[in-house]
């Protein structure tokens, strides 16, 4: 697989709420780095991180706009899709992925913390 097709099988299991799949994609000592949030590292912690919301959805959309790879690392730009209590919830985001040996060594997304307080509270 390349890097990107890493990327988009995580993708992919994310869409699924399938979490264990995704951290499949992730080194043991990924480092996810959600910008505006908490920086947290290894797949426990993702999971510890990811786990109550993801569940909290009822559908997950992560719809890739643009895509670029260049050797290990891969640039996305993307709208987060969540469906919660009946609505849908959308944010912009910016990722990077750093793919060594197969699997995701870095993740991080870039987004508007505020925009996203506002769609979560149906703003």
């Amino acid at each position: 697989m390349t890097p990107a097709d890493v990327v988009q099988g995580m993708i992919a299991a994310i869409e699924r709420k399938d979490l264990a799949a995704a951290c499949a994609f992730m080194a043991d000592d990924v480092e996810y780095d959600n910008v505006p949030m908490a920086k947290v590292f290894g797949v426990e912690a993702v999971t510890t991180t990811l786990a109550p919301f993801i569940g909290g959805c009822t559908r997950i959309e992560w719809v890739v706009n643009h895509q670029a790879a260049s050797g290990e690392v891969v640039m996305n730009e993307r709208v987060d899709r969540f469906e919660m209590g009946g609505r849908w919830v959308e944010l912009a985001v910016a990722g990077l992925f750093i793919v060594r040996d197969g699997k995701i060594v870095l993740w991080r997304d870039y987004f508007d913390l505020g925009a996203f307080q506002r769609a979560m509270s149906g703003g």
